[in-house]
């Protein structure tokens, strides 16, 4: 049975930091590409960040230089780091673990950034 659980997320002022994890069973981690995306309310799903299998990362145009996801492939865990964070960060981010054939996702975590 595979499972993406997320933690993390909660409230936090503009400009603070939070650290989202992504903790993984029942598929092979360092096979997938990793990804976080977020959906704020109203709004469709959106990318956030990936990861490949070879630690290539790629980020969304409104949080380069601000989040930062990284994995760990002994730990099956894919992690976002959010620094700087702004009220327009707020959202529900959501886990994703990829192939070419399949596709696995999170219940997700809230986020909420006050002004």
């Amino acid at each position: 049975q595979v499972q993406l659980v997320e933690s993390g997320g909660g409230l936090v002022q503009s400009g603070g930091s939070l650290r989202l994890s992504c903790a993984t069973s029942g598929i092979i981690f360092r096979f997938y590409v990793m990804g976080w995306y977020r959906q704020a309310p109203g709004k469709q799903r959106e990318l956030v960040a990936t990861i490949t299998n070879g630690g290539s990362t790629n980020y969304a145009d409104s949080v380069k230089g601000r989040f930062t996801i990284s994995r760990d492939n002994a730990k099956n865990t894919v992690y976002l780091q959010m620094n700087s964070l702004k009220p327009e960060d707020t959202a529900v981010y959501y886990c994703n673990a990829k192939l070419p054939d399949r596709g696995y996702w999170g219940k997700g975590t809230l986020v909420t950034v006050s002004l």
